[in-house]
């Protein structure tokens, strides 16, 4: 599917290919200043009311621009913004060129895979140690590009020194990892573990803070079991 945009360039116009249609916004490949970029747009709920609609699309646009050029500031490799829009609530960013973790994480040799994930904890550690909480931890939003692991989509973060906010962010990675990738998570996760630990100095709390989370929602569900 194609769309047709003029707003970044006078007299000329470009093609933007849509690449992924999300909830809250589409993601196009396109063409910026002479280099290839995604384009991040915020699409108009029609369930909210019109002002309320474009003031939630321009804040989240704001913060998730805000939290990747913080994340690139601490050492996490992350796609670099090059525009921020908030008239049409669009983030132009760096294009990475690689592939999804969720698409090749099976098919990774075991200890390459097991590197990835020590990569991903000291990563995720940095962004901890430096108050950034990604907010959506999943092999979906990390690029696989040569040796490094790049981290997308920032569009459910915050900025929190909070260790509710750092186990949530560590329970989802482990979450992710049971849904999709559940013959892995062992390994995976005790590598993530490892790099974590290296890189934040809390991280004792942050999992004890994961087995309490853990906790909670098996507590919930017994109780559901029993009405």
């Amino acid at each position: 599917m194609e769309a047709r945009c003029s707003r970044c360039t006078v007299g000329r116009e470009f093609t933007m290919k849509l690449v992924k249609k999300g909830a809250e916004a589409y993601l196009y490949l396109d063409e910026w200043l002479g280099v290839k970029v995604i384009k991040k747009v915020r699409v108009a709920k029609r369930y909210r009311v019109s002002p309320l609609d474009l003031y939630l699309r321009r804040h989240r646009t704001l913060n998730e621009a805000r939290l990747l050029s913080a994340a690139k500031t601490v050492g996490v490799p992350a796609p670099a913004v090059l525009d921020v829009d908030l008239s049409n609530t669009t983030i132009v960013m760096e294009y990475i060129p690689g592939v999804l973790l969720k698409d090749v994480l099976d098919e990774m040799p075991d200890n390459w895979r097991k590197r990835i994930f020590s990569l991903i904890g000291e990563c995720v550690g940095k962004l901890h140690a430096n108050g950034i909480i990604h907010g959506d931890l999943t092999t979906s939003n990390m690029i696989v590009c040569g040796d490094k692991i790049f981290f997308i989509d920032f569009g459910l973060g915050m900025l929190s020194k909070e260790i509710e906010h750092f186990g949530v962010d560590v329970h989802l990675m482990l979450r992710a990892l049971e849904s999709t990738h559940y013959h892995l998570v062992n390994s995976c996760f005790d590598a993530f573990i490892e790099g974590y630990s290296r890189s934040f100095k809390k991280f004792d709390e942050v999992l004890k803070k994961v087995r309490e989370i853990r906790l909670r929602g098996r507590y919930v569900v017994e109780r559901r079991k029993r009405k």
